[in-house]
């Protein structure tokens, strides 16, 4: 009996250079080479350098605090309620949650463009049961099966595109830079809700000073009212002295209820930010205690480390320039890889035997020859969209650095209105006072007495507005100079290329 000869085994020769190709895969990487475009920084701050502290000396920075450094920024105003409040931003605030959903979805478009890196396994196993028949001659009609057949099939097919010029490997980076930006949207978003409602809780507290106010100013003038009732009965005040002193009860009255208003707003406000209907939330009232504490500014180099937004920005440009090659890469062919393998029988007990295996395997080189400048025009957008991107970085500097001025500016200025409006605060005070001695002397008409009043009560209303303002700018420094966080809170690329 003739023996038949094996088929020969996988080509070693061929398989040896597949395997070098894809060795070399992405060695060849065309486009541009990544490197940080540079920002408008200036050496210091301008305000910085005309702030001096209570004793007029220069305002020297204040070193960071252990809350700043763990990114609880909001301790060093040693409020229990509005640390309290704050903590549960984080974890119940709706917008961050949707922001987190979003860095989960870009970490997974990291491992989508990390599987372009690999082959692609797959099997399409199959039974096919086929028969056919023939028709006797001359028009008879008659058929006669020729029987029928089944062959069963179990493919196993391989695909590999190989990254000669690095788009894939681009594509990955591109997605791990995109991530990193959405880590640090999701940063920028708790930062930006944190003081939200820090400056919320503020000015609710600058309301209830208001309110504290009122309330004490609605008692004098009820005195004032008294007084002026009991001259009116001995004759010496006049009916209009009464009215005048009703008047300035009811008004001040109307002014406390108004506060109402601002107040349950702001309550309502910071239910929300903490992931609560505002039915679920009642703020304890009370004024504020104590001005802000000293805020750590650093050198202005440091703030492009230190906004998220600016990290943000920065990874933005990395991505952009990644297309950029990626857009470069489409001139150059496409190498695939292609390989099956399986087992074919018609007899199902010998599907599984040795006789009936197949296999092929083989490259294809694919080329673009004519696209009508499709390629040349992606690649100028994808350069456009690179300068977009380092437009956006820079004009986010430049908007940083504004807000710490700003906010470094609102501090100093409101620091000498407050010494100001102190003593105005005191010299109404004692105007007041002179011009009740008169009025209960008989020397000055009750007018007198009502305009110091409202004198005084614009005065300390200004007073506790100035406080609130001063609070508020302080937080809005913090916010502007990045919180506490830095860029080194940024996943690692080779973290999100891990899947980690």
């Amino acid at each position: 009996m003739k023996t038949i000869p094996e088929p020969k085994s996988f080509p070693a020769a061929l398989f040896s250079a597949l395997v070098g190709v894809a060795m070399f895969a992405g060695a060849c990487v065309v486009g541009p080479k990544y490197q940080k475009p540079s920002a408008p920084v200036p050496a210091a701050y301008k305000e910085a350098q005309v702030m001096t502290d209570q004793e007029g000396n220069a305002w020297k920075e204040a070193q960071p605090s252990e809350a700043a450094k763990k990114g609880k920024w909001w301790e060093i105003y040693n409020d229990p309620e509005l640390n309290a409040l704050e903590e549960q931003v984080s974890i119940s605030n709706q917008n961050i949650k949707v922001a987190e959903a979003q860095f989960r979805e870009a970490k997974d478009a990291v491992r989508i463009a990390r599987s372009g890196l690999f082959p692609t396994v797959s099997s399409s196993p199959s039974i096919v049961n086929s028969g056919s028949s023939r028709e006797l001659g001359n028009g008879g009609g008659a058929n006669i099966s020729s029987g029928s057949h089944t062959t069963y099939t179990l493919p196993v097919d391989l695909s590999y595109v190989v990254d000669l010029w690095g788009n894939i490997h681009r594509s990955v980076a591109a997605s791990a830079a995109l991530a990193q930006l959405s880590d640090a949207t999701l940063e920028n978003a708790r930062l930006s809700f944190q003081a939200e409602l820090a400056v919320d809780y503020f000015q609710l507290r600058g309301t209830d000073g208001d309110k504290d106010l009122l309330e004490h100013t609605v008692k004098s003038y009820e005195e004032y009212l008294t007084l002026t009732q009991n001259r009116y009965a001995g004759g010496i005040a006049s009916g209009g002295d009464v009215a005048q002193a009703e008047t300035q009860v009811e008004t001040a009255r109307a002014q406390l209820i108004d506060l109402e208003t601002s107040r349950a707003q702001f309550e309502h406000a910071i239910a929300v930010l903490i992931g609560k209907p505002p039915a679920a939330l009642s703020v304890t009232e009370g004024g504020i205690k104590a001005p802000p504490p000293p805020i750590p500014v650093g050198v202005p180099s440091t703030l492009l480390e230190r906004r998220p937004d600016i990290a943000g920005a920065e990874r933005s440009m990395a991505a952009a320039n990644e297309q950029i090659g990626i857009a470069q890469s489409a001139y150059y062919p496409t190498l695939t890889l292609s390989a099956s393998a399986g087992l074919e029988s018609t007899q199902f007990l010998k599907w599984f035997s040795w006789p009936a295996r197949f296999w092929s395997v083989g490259p294809q080189l694919a080329e673009t020859l004519f696209d009508a400048g499709r390629r040349h025009a992606q690649t100028d957008q994808a350069r456009a969209a690179f300068d977009a991107s380092v437009a956006s970085y820079r004009q986010t500097v430049l908007t940083g650095f504004q807000q710490v001025e700003d906010n470094l500016s609102a501090l100093r200025v409101l620091d000498n209105e407050a010494k100001a409006e102190d003593n105005a605060v005191k010299a109404a005070e004692r105007s007041l006072q002179i011009s009740t001695d008169q009025y209960k002397a008989g020397t000055v008409s009750y007018l007198q007495v009502i305009t110091t009043q409202a004198i005084a009560l614009q005065d300390e209303r200004t007073a506790v507005d100035i406080l609130t303002r001063r609070l508020v700018a302080s937080v809005l420094l913090v916010e502007a100079l990045g919180g506490g966080w830095d860029s080194t809170k940024l996943p690692a690329t080779q973290d999100l290329v891990n899947g980690k």
